[in-house]
């Protein structure tokens, strides 16, 4: 297989040529489908295809076009319009509709994909408002990223939810979304604390935090493989969620009740009231429920009191504690204000706003 990279299509553009045409032996950098999209180069995926013989208006140059030995382009034309495929890309259209609907995208974020029983994926095109999807624009693509079916091109960040693919099994969707509320929690640094609601702990589990990667890159790839197995819905750092599931709509229901917790526990946080939490033996008697459902969780087999280790709402007044900040700069020497500090000082400035009122 041969790698056709950033410089190569800038190679490409230069010849003046407008359609690219390429096959399974050529895989094409996100990076060098940006630059042929900009220069409103035509990508031709020809599995079927020999090399050809020199570069003309509408080939490829013949050093980046080998010979394909994969099936024929009418295989996946097949697959990409079968019965099971086009269920797959209604289900996928009808939560993009919800995605868009319920303000977890906008613009054109966000991307769900869903895998086929032959071990192939259906996912949404990139530069495509998720609320306004048909079934026309989805792609066919392989466990490398390679799209074999579909005119428009698919979302860069197919290789992110490949990660959760590669390494579960049972992962039969996956649904990447920038819902405000779970987002705000990844700007922050701050996993939502467990023990609070039990819909979260039998449905979802402990949401996790991936580190920033840039999207779409390796570096995000290696940064989810390690927690897909062990957790449906994880935050990525200074970005936004991903989750997986069962189905397309089992996946976004990961998206919705992780979005709701934290819209839920962020407004309970700011309430001077009792906090409260969900008793350490009471949570074990969850855990057992989401057993018996078939879904993962790795606090498994834990005894109450390693469940109850950190109190939740202790974990919200914490925050990552860096040297640097993320550009490398020197990080501040500011100590951060606790919500104790800030009510106090509500408090005091009241008083003197009341004492200077009496006066008059």
């Amino acid at each position: 297989m041969k790698v056709f990279a950033q410089k190569d299509a800038e190679e490409f553009v230069k010849t003046g040529n407008k359609t690219l045409r390429y096959n399974r032996e050529l895989q094409l950098t996100p990076g060098a489908r940006d630059i042929l999209s900009e220069a409103s180069v035509k990508l031709v995926f020809d599995a079927g295809a020999a090399a050809p013989a020199a570069a003309t208006a509408s080939t490829s140059v013949a050093s980046v076009a080998p010979t394909a030995t994969a099936a024929p382009k009418g295989e996946y034309e097949a697959i990409y319009n079968s019965a099971e495929a086009e269920k797959i890309k209604a289900e996928i259209c009808e939560i993009g509709r919800r995605v868009w609907i319920r303000e977890y995208v906008d613009g054109n974020g966000g991307n769900i994909s869903a895998r086929l029983s032959n071990g192939l994926f259906i996912c949404t095109p990139t530069g495509v408002s998720k609320g306004f999807l048909t079934k026309d624009m989805l792609c066919l693509v392989d466990k490398e990223g390679k799209q074999l079916a579909g005119t428009w091109k698919r979302t860069s960040e197919f290789m992110t939810h490949a990660a959760i693919y590669n390494n579960v099994p049972e992962a039969k969707s996956v649904c990447h979304a920038h819902p405000v509320h779970a987002t705000a929690f990844a700007i922050v640094g701050i996993e939502p604390p467990e023990r609070l609601i039990p819909e979260l702990e039998v449905f979802v589990g402990r949401v996790v935090m991936a580190p920033y990667a840039t999207p779409g890159s390796q570096a995000m790839y290696d940064s989810i493989v390690p927690l897909a197995p062990k957790h449906q819905s994880i935050l990525m750092a200074n970005h936004g969620v991903i989750c997986w599931g069962k189905s397309v709509e089992d996946a976004y229901f990961k998206l919705e009740i992780t979005d709701a917790y934290c819209r839920t526990v962020a407004i309970a946080n700011q309430l001077p009231n009792n906090r409260t939490s969900i008793p350490c033996n009471e949570l074990g008697k969850l855990l057992d429920l989401k057993k018996g459902l078939g879904l993962p969780d790795e606090r498994f087999g834990l005894k109450p009191v390693e469940l109850c280790e950190v109190d939740p709402w202790e974990k919200m007044e914490s925050r990552p504690s860096t040297s640097s900040t993320a550009c490398g700069c020197e990080a501040s020497s500011v100590t951060p204000v606790t919500n104790a500090e800030v009510e106090a000082l509500v408090q005091k400035v009241t008083e003197e706003i009341t004492k200077q009122l009496k006066k008059g």
